[in-house]
């Protein structure tokens, strides 16, 4: 892989990870649309690693919080931070049980093509956008209830379908159900630490069975990229979501749907 490639992609993952517009739809299509090769599955961790560490280093007052809360369940009590460890605890259960699933079944590489891209871009990218135009926004996370939890969690499934975006279909699902824009942002970023987790321990256990789990320059140089790409694609979100809303992703996404389309089938 040539050090431009690797930069590139390490940083689109980094910035669309966390923003609405999905890492895996641009980590195919950008690819396939270059004529690049497969990163393989080393930078696949590595970059996914360096994700996970932005979104824990950005909520870390949070994950405080959610360690005492866990530490309150243990000793039998519970508080509303651990009622919030034991919401996204269920949340993160339907996309462990669906991934395994999936992944055994070969569903997901059965998806892998720009046409299911551009399509998922574009009809999710307008769901996003009705979303976002809901009248009733006032909940918070800690009015949540197992049931929204658990709806969240379900339409996060929808994510192994390349394109969708995690990110843009749980924020989509916390604002059908009337959260505010900050909050839905919040909960999805906190639920994406169980689920990358998940998904980079199913990663590395391929990695390891392939015989082929070296530490090398360039996975390393994309785990530092995709770090600091995702801290600060979590850093303009969270700062400017209530300001700005959802709009510009969903333009952003129509026109790339569009653009995708049109690529495929003319």
């Amino acid at each position: 892989m040539s050090l431009e490639q690797l930069i590139i992609l390490s940083i689109i993952q980094g910035i669309t990870e966390f923003l609405p517009i999905s890492s895996s739809g641009h980590l195919i299509f950008i690819p396939g649309l270059l004529g690049w090769e497969d990163q393989g599955i080393l930078i696949d961790v590595a970059v996914h690693v360096g994700s996970l560490f932005a979104v824990v280093i950005f909520f870390w007052r949070d994950l405080v919080s959610l360690l005492g809360g866990a530490l309150d369940l243990i000793r039998g009590q519970v508080s509303s931070e651990g009622r919030l460890v034991l919401l996204l605890a269920g949340a993160t259960v339907p996309i462990v049980v669906a991934g395994l699933v999936a992944h055994q079944m070969g569903l997901v590489d059965y998806l892998r093509s720009v046409e299911v891209i551009g399509w998922t871009t574009l009809i999710f990218g307008l769901v996003l956008y009705a979303a976002d135009r809901a009248d009733v926004t006032v909940h918070s996370v800690r009015d949540m209830t197992v049931r929204q939890a658990l709806i969240v969690g379900g339409a996060q499934v929808l994510s192994l379908i390349p394109g969708t975006s995690r990110s843009g279909i749980t924020m989509t699902a916390a604002r059908f159900l009337g959260f505010q824009r900050s909050e839905a942002a919040r909960f999805s970023m906190l639920l994406s630490i169980p689920t990358i987790s998940s998904a980079g321990l199913l990663a590395v256990l391929e990695l390891s069975q392939s015989g082929d789990a070296q530490l090398t320059q360039d996975a390393v140089i994309a785990g530092i990229l995709s770090f600091g790409s995702a801290f600060l694609a979590i850093w303009g979100l969270m700062s400017l979501v209530n300001r700005i809303g959802f709009l510009p992703f969903v333009i952003y996404r129509t026109v790339l749907g569009l653009g995708l389309l049109i690529w495929v089938y003319f």
